[in-house]
């Protein structure tokens, strides 16, 4: 599997029910393909790559809002 089709696969699984371990692994695999992405981007400067990058970085985001939880105003 390519590593473009590695990080849409992981943006189309859905996050419900999981549990704090499973946020977590989650989050960094998404940091890992991140990461992997921004190395091929660096070389070749396709736009869809950083369409890619962009919807990883949000669905990592929230999966890290739900990780830290609401702010105790």
């Amino acid at each position: 599997m390519t590593l473009i089709e590695r990080a849409l696969e992981f943006e189309g699984r859905k996050m419900r029910n999981m549990s704090t371990s499973d946020r977590v692994e989650a989050s960094r695999e998404a940091k890992a393909l991140i990461l992997e992405l921004n190395e091929v981007y660096k070389e070749s400067k396709d736009p869809y790559l950083m369409e890619v990058m962009k919807l990883l970085t949000a669905k990592k985001r929230t999966i890290e809002k739900r990780l830290k939880g609401a702010p105790l105003v």
